[in-house]
């Protein structure tokens, strides 16, 4: 079985990391299956590409707005570079034939680049699907957004399946974004995608040194969390707890210079990447973050007592994802417009003295982590089912 993941990747590491955790998954349920990864992201290897994974790197993007992307790192415009990549996946498809397309949000790729390619698939008679983290925006953008395009009614004239990464009794997703019968029928909820960390990522000690409590700060990529890690590197008198932080591998040279400085005035540990971080989730006393979906998620899979100070723009992904945890107990939040070093202090003080075993038995409660292996069953099922038109070859046989 041969299956083919695309991510735009225009801002962060999110996409990516859920294809990376869904084809390990799907890699260890069909170990004779082989996995493309498309990606335009440059720390894909970092992340950890599992075996018969292998990765066709586009060029890269840079989100300049909402639904608008242009060149990372070409001199060429945005027309040129969204053609470049739109040739790539469509000879991608043509050439390796996929059983499964997987994708990541964008339903027709950024700009529409992903609609040749999903041409071809549909010429080959091969399956697509589309994956959907729990909660994209707040109901009334994405309607908004999604109007003019008709995707509702558009979605399931191309793809096969919809699989949201998320529960329908925490978000409900169709019901929220005004799912049709039309895609409601081919849309399934999986729960929560977490990547299993490599057995080479370290693990950190189970206690500090100094015997303190570890609070652990991250920002996800690290591309907009510099106002977050400033007040969290800003560190009070004698207080009772060890800091760490992590900024990310695509914070600027800028911020990171600036950031470096500031941790050590005060005594800081300060990472740029850690490999497996999720480990250290489940070993921090408390997580400092924003509200990306696979940092929260694998924050709650490992338990992990949470104050998470959510993005607002341009998308309010991040808030409606932390407000409707923190109403069910499952973290804290600080709003942004809130962020001080004297607020995220108190915050952390109250976040020691509560009760981690009752946070995981809500979590237990309330939540299942299975969502990789949940998709990768899904799209191992597509593959195996009788396809809707005979193969025809695209390319002649090179003698």
């Amino acid at each position: 079985m041969r299956f083919l993941f695309y991510s735009h990747d225009g801002f962060g590491l999110g996409h990516t990391c859920r294809n990376l955790a869904i084809a390990r998954a799907l890699t260890q349920l069909a170990p004779q299956a082989s996995v493309l990864v498309a990606s335009g992201s440059d720390d894909v290897t970092r992340l950890g590409v599992p075996d018969r994974v292998e990765i066709l790197k586009l060029p890269g993007l840079r989100k300049l707005a909402n639904e608008s992307y242009g060149s990372r790192y070409l001199g060429v415009s945005s027309d040129t570079v969204r053609q470049l990549r739109s040739r790539l996946l469509q000879s991608t498809v043509e050439s390796f034939q996929p059983d499964v397309l997987l994708v990541d949000k964008h339903p027709f790729g950024a700009g529409g680049e992903l609609r040749p390619a999903l041409g071809s698939l549909r010429a080959l008679g091969h399956r697509a699907v589309l994956g959907l983290r729990d909660i994209l925006d707040d109901p009334a953008t994405v309607r908004q957004e999604w109007e003019p395009h008709d995707l509702p009614h558009a979605i399931p004239e191309h793809y096969d399946a919809v699989l949201v990464y998320g529960h329908q009794s925490l978000f409900d997703t169709a019901s929220e974004y005004g799912f049709p019968a039309s895609l409601l029928e081919r849309t399934h909820y999986c729960g929560y995608v977490v990547d299993a960390p490599s057995r080479q990522s370290p693990r950190p000690a189970a206690t500090r040194p100094s015997g303190k409590p570890l609070v652990l700060a991250t920002v996800g990529g690290g591309e907009d969390g510099a106002e977050l890690l400033e007040a969290f590197l800003t560190r009070s008198v004698n207080e009772p707890w060890e800091r760490v932080a992590v900024t990310g591998p695509l914070v600027s040279a800028k911020e990171s210079r600036r950031l470096k400085d500031l941790a050590d005035l005060h005594g800081i540990e300060l990472h740029t990447f850690i490999p497996g971080l999720q480990k250290w989730f489940a070993t921090a006393d408390v997580v400092v973050c924003m509200g990306g979906y696979n940092t929260i998620a694998q924050c709650l899979a490992a338990g992990a007592r949470v104050i998470c100070v959510p993005r607002t723009h341009p998308r309010r992904e991040q808030w409606v994802r932390a407000e409707s945890l923190a109403q069910r107990g499952l973290l804290r939040v600080l709003p942004p417009e809130q962020l001080t070093p004297a607020r995220l202090n108190e915050e952390i003080r109250q976040t020691l003295a509560s009760s981690r075993s009752a946070l995981r038995s809500r979590i237990r409660a309330q939540a299942d982590f299975t969502g990789a292996a949940t998709a990768a069953r899904h799209l191992m099922d597509l593959a195996d089912a009788p396809r809707s038109r005979p193969v025809t070859p695209l390319f002649q046989t090179v003698p």
